[in-house]
């Protein structure tokens, strides 16, 4: 060491050891992602996580809504601050068995969820979609669901390596009372 001072940052270390001067944004949640825990072991509705979050307590469930034909639930494994997703109650995997209700309730519900986000979370963007299949990216594909993924300038591009700038997590039982308390009657 030459004497010079290193800032926090600097201290941290890369995968290999060698220090680096990038801060770490750790998200060990994932990994239950990433190894498939709580995903259904088959199609069945009793092996859906969908289904069964409607049976729990909106805190338990992090349920923001419920709405007759569909509800709006916080993603356990967010992509950023605020992901909800809009699940018919109905246990199908493709948009084109939905009836006509059904679709309306997603799509309305999805445009309620995108206003109470920005009310709350001042998103300056949005990125909605549904994966469909396992060939499409769906994490369940056995179980519609519309993502509702809110976004800000610079959360998630080159931002964290060249400006040092990060999103601030929150956690997912504070999101959901706020989304919730900002739900329109």
């Amino acid at each position: 060491m030459t004497g010079e001072t290193r800032s926090d940052a600097a201290l941290h270390q890369d995968g290999v050891g060698r220090p680096d001067d990038l801060e770490r944004l750790w998200t060990p949640h994932r990994m239950a992602y990433i190894r498939g825990e709580s995903k259904p072991l088959d199609a069945s509705a009793g092996e859906c996580p969908f289904c069964r979050i409607p049976s729990l307590s909106d805190e338990e469930g992090l349920v923001v809504h419920r709405g007759d034909l569909a509800y709006v639930v916080l993603n356990l494994y967010p992509y950023s601050s605020g992901h909800l997703m809009v699940c018919p109650y109905r246990h199908i995997g493709d948009y084109t068995d939905t009836t006509d209700e059904e679709a309306v309730e997603i799509a309305d519900l999805t445009r309620t969820a995108m206003r109470v986000v920005r009310a709350v979370s001042r998103a300056e963007g949005f990125n909605i979609g549904m994966n469909q299949g396992e060939a499409g990216g769906a994490g369940i594909a056995a179980h519609l669901h519309q993502h509702v993924v809110p976004r800000w300038v610079g959360d998630s591009n080159f931002m964290p390596i060249i400006g040092r700038t990060k999103t601030l997590p929150q956690l997912l039982s504070q999101t959901r009372e706020l989304f919730a308390g900002a739900w329109p009657a």
